[in-house]
């Protein structure tokens, strides 16, 4: 890995946000290019990643980004033979109510605005692509062809790679302590290393992006909430292509680890850490809460008794950046000049990163869309909000991550 050095744009974070970040501005002309990393490419929030790639979402938008980057996924594979372990599996979302059967044929409809094609299995056509599961509770299966899930070390390492070929240096076991300002403008970025000029900086900094927003006086609402899976060895009729399951009603998202079972879900008592507390290069750790993974464990157990005859191979946990109003918060931020944040993605910082990385390239633009200055800090800016407010908001953005929604176009 390289040093760090004077840059024209230096990117903060090392995750899957920051490496699609830099390989997005590669890709677009940009020439001068560093990646800062405190420790390793991926080896924080973005390694703990379930790696599921849905693009069914409550609005158009946010189905256009997710069919972004499914594009790039297979793309990056196809045109630079760098892997990133993509499976286009697709996806099976399961009703178990009537009030989430009618959601789903909402959900169906943008889907369907966006040109996503989706369809309503049938009890034979769920039971065929699902033969490891007892569905005769299911009211309704909304089936994705095209979703799938992947690996997001390989996703990292691939974007990386990318960028590194068209000239981005990626400065790993670095961090930064402090950034330079004058005259309105970033101008460098001081570290534990040495200070580097820079002339912009972008804040893809995960759940320590609160704390590097402080350095440039900053106070954005980028709540880290902790969120945990578990996988298991191996179970009878499991297997790598099976479709990636979404149960809402049980709170749940499982998919094949080859022949083992992961499984996760949203809690119903979110657990966050006070971002003011949260300090540039401080691990996050957090043990494993076996009383919360047991009862994804027996949720699923409904439709999957194996479950709970299961070893537990390993627990994945971490605590992604959310914000208050469940939106990413990306783009400039107004009245500083040179420092654009590229955070808060609610759980979806490994599967759209694609998708919001063109987000934060577009935000650079004086034509950026409607719908990415609505992602602008400048909705927190100045402050009008409260810490307390915000943490529990976030929380609550977790909690009802499954939540029964009215989609819109």
């Amino acid at each position: 890995m390289a040093e760090i050095r004077d840059a024209e744009v230096t990117v903060v974070g090392g995750g899957a946000i920051g490496c699609a970040v830099a390989y997005a501005l590669a890709r677009a002309g940009f020439r001068d290019i560093q990646v800062v990393e405190q420790g390793e490419l991926a080896g924080a929030t973005s390694g703990q990643a379930a790696g599921l790639v849905g693009q069914v979402r409550a609005t158009r938008e946010r189905c256009l980004l997710a069919m972004a980057s499914v594009a790039e996924y297979a793309r990056i594979e196809q045109e630079t033979g760098y892997p990133a372990d993509w499976r286009q599996t697709g996806s099976v979302r399961i009703a178990m109510t009537a009030e989430r059967a009618a959601e789903f044929r909402a959900l169906a409809a943008v889907a369907r605005s966006a040109g996503l094609e989706v369809e309503f299995l049938t009890p034979a056509g769920l039971a065929r692509l699902c033969p490891m599961l007892d569905t005769t509770g299911v009211t309704a299966a909304l089936w994705c062809a095209s979703d799938g899930y992947l690996q997001p070390n390989s996703l990292v390492t691939a974007y990386a790679r990318v960028a590194r070929d068209r000239g981005v240096t990626f400065a790993t076991r670095t961090t930064v302590t402090g950034l330079r300002i004058a005259g309105g403008a970033v101008t460098g970025v001081r570290t534990d290393h040495r200070a580097v000029a820079t002339d912009t900086v972008i804040n893809a900094a995960g759940p320590w992006a609160g704390a590097v927003a402080r350095l440039a006086g900053q106070q954005l609402p980028v709540v880290p909430v902790r969120h945990e899976y578990f996988v298991t060895r191996a179970v009878p009729g499991w297997h790598a292509g099976l479709p990636v399951l979404r149960i809402p009603d049980l709170r749940l998202y499982v998919r094949a680890e080859g022949p083992g079972i992961l499984c996760g879900g949203w809690e119903p008592d979110g657990l966050s850490l006070d971002p003011r507390q949260v300090a540039i290069g401080q691990p996050l750790a957090v043990r494993p809460d076996w009383e919360v993974l047991s009862g994804f464990a027996a949720g699923f157990a409904r439709l999957a008794p194996l479950v709970t005859q299961a070893e537990v191979r390993e627990v994945f946990r971490g605590f992604p950046a959310f914000s208050p109003d469940g939106r990413f918060i990306v783009g400039p931020v107004p009245g500083l000049r040179g420092f654009v944040m590229a955070a808060a993605c609610n759980a979806h910082g490994v599967s759209g990163s694609a998708g919001l990385a063109q987000h934060v390239l577009e935000s650079l633009r004086p034509d950026a869309s409607p719908y990415v200055r609505s992602l602008s800090p400048a909705r927190y800016l100045p402050r009008t909000w409260d810490w307390e407010s915000a943490r529990a908001q976030a929380e609550a953005i977790y909690e009802n991550y499954y939540g029964l929604t009215q989609p819109r176009s």
